[in-house]
């Protein structure tokens, strides 16, 4: 196998490879960019004009995604998965990996679009890093372009596996993308109507790609990952990148959409979530229930039929999203 194939030990190690550029047997060139970045090119002869984003480890702790990209990436350096796309692998923040923490001081997750502009420290720059890591990746004209951000959830979830689909204004949702995600495990999905700060949503946004935050499970150590069952997105990633994927139509029978009806911002220390600290991802709540209270008597109070709680997070700092309010949805709106 190439040295390139071991990213994630280089990572974990903190060690830049001797090699910056290797060649597989069939001329595929593997290209360490960055701390973390590996860029695959296949051969010019086989290039299917697609760009193919993966990060995973923008939250150090979510290792089963982890562990997916590099068994990926072993397989390319050892010449049994050929790629016919071009492909950027991403490990977001490599030192809260190698600390096994979520984050070190900042949530990446929370720096993109901007955001690390206002904002100081090593996960700021690393945000900016992955920023122009993946709109120089992104920058050929005239080929397709797809971005999945695999994470895990610090909760456990009753939809274990499901999708943040970002928004634009006047860009409409592709009926075609949400295909793929069922066919990849993806139980749900969240269209969502609003602009955000995260990863997918400025690759989405600023670089026209299809994007999406992939949550996979709940977060585990490295390792411990065998009740997750990723076969079904590995099995989509691999037909990606050989350039196999079967004919897909336009059936999204049994995927389950939901809306944002509101985010639930925490706006000062006073800030009360009144949801369990075990709760659920997907809960669902009754109408007049009082989800949270904070100063000066402000209260989000649930006025919505069928509305779910996502992302419930009491501790995020001031100003920050404590949760997601959302609401099924139907797919009229696809193109």
């Amino acid at each position: 196998m190439l040295a390139l194939g071991k990213l994630l030990e280089l990572t974990l190690a903190g060690r830049e490879p001797a090699e910056k550029t290797q060649l597989t047997v069939e001329g595929v060139r593997m290209r360490w960019l960055a701390e973390g970045a590996l860029e695959v090119r296949p051969p010019e002869a086989r290039d299917n004009g697609t760009d193919l984003l993966l990060s995973a480890g923008i939250h150090g702790n979510e290792t089963a995604p982890i562990e997916l990209l590099d068994a990926l990436i072993h397989a390319i350096a050892r010449g049994e998965l050929k790629p016919r796309a071009r492909i950027l692998f991403l490990f977001g923040n490599p030192e809260a990996m190698r600390r096994g923490e979520r984050y070190v001081e900042h949530d990446i997750n929370r720096l993109f679009n901007g955001r690390h502009e206002q904002s100081g420290g090593s996960e700021a720059l690393r945000a900016c890093e992955l920023e122009r890591l993946a709109a120089s990746f992104f920058s050929l004209p005239g080929r397709y372009r797809l971005h999945y951000d695999l994470h895990t959830a610090i909760r456990g979830s009753k939809i274990e596996q499901f999708a943040l689909y970002p928004w634009k204004a006047g860009r409409q949702h592709s009926r075609r993308e949400l295909v793929r995600l069922h066919k990849a495990g993806i139980e749900a999905v969240l269209l969502q109507n609003t602009s955000s700060i995260v990863f997918s949503a400025y690759t989405y946004d600023k670089l026209d790609a299809e994007a999406f935050t992939l949550e996979l499970g709940k977060a585990r150590p490295f390792g411990q990952n065998q009740g997750v069952d990723l076969g079904p997105l590995k099995a989509t990633l691999e037909h990606l990148i050989r350039g196999t994927e079967p004919l897909v139509g336009d059936q999204i029978d049994g995927l389950k959409l939901f809306s944002v009806a509101r985010e639930i911002i925490k706006h000062s220390d006073a800030f009360r979530l009144n949801l369990a600290s075990d709760v659920e991802n997907f809960t669902q709540l009754e109408k007049g229930f009082v989800l949270a209270e904070d100063l000066a008597d402000s209260r989000w109070i649930v006025e919505e039929e069928g509305a779910r709680i996502i992302f419930p997070n009491p501790k995020v700092k001031n100003g920050l999203r404590a949760g997601i309010l959302i609401v099924p949805t139907t797919g009229d709106g696809l193109v």
